[in-house]
């Protein structure tokens, strides 16, 4: 099985330099207003303007909602040093990198659309 997110948001070019500058992801095809997939290593987001949603489609929210609360996204990466390092020379408000009691180091982060992501290294550093 392997996951794949689609993001629907408010503004895709702010999301796009999000997922782009913030976190390292890479247009994979070519990009687009309404649609563009961003890939880094095996994860797979696509942006998505919320805008092209129908008016009964149950992901459409009013304009200015946050989309993201109650959902948390998890990447994990081999080197969540360097992952923390470009995050924060990107001027984006990252949470401190912290050792979590289950063993993980981690750093948290907010996107455009209220969609809350923790960068987490892949082994236990305990």
């Amino acid at each position: 099985m392997q996951l794949s997110l689609e993001l629907f948001v408010e503004s895709p070019e702010q999301s796009l330099e999000f997922y782009r500058q913030v976190l390292g992801f890479e247009v994979e095809g070519s990009a687009s207003t309404e649609y563009t997939m961003l890939k880094n290593g095996d994860a797979v987001v696509a942006i998505n303007a919320r805008s092209v949603l129908s008016t009964d489609h149950p992901l459409r929210i009013a304009s200015g909602q946050k989309a993201g609360l109650g959902v948390e996204i998890v990447l994990k990466v081999a080197d969540v040093e360097n992952a923390y390092r470009a995050a924060k020379e990107s001027g984006w408000p990252v949470s401190d990198l912290a050792l979590q009691p289950w063993g993980l180091r981690d750093f948290r982060l907010v996107d455009p659309d209220g969609y809350y992501v923790r960068v987490t290294s892949l082994k236990d550093e305990n």
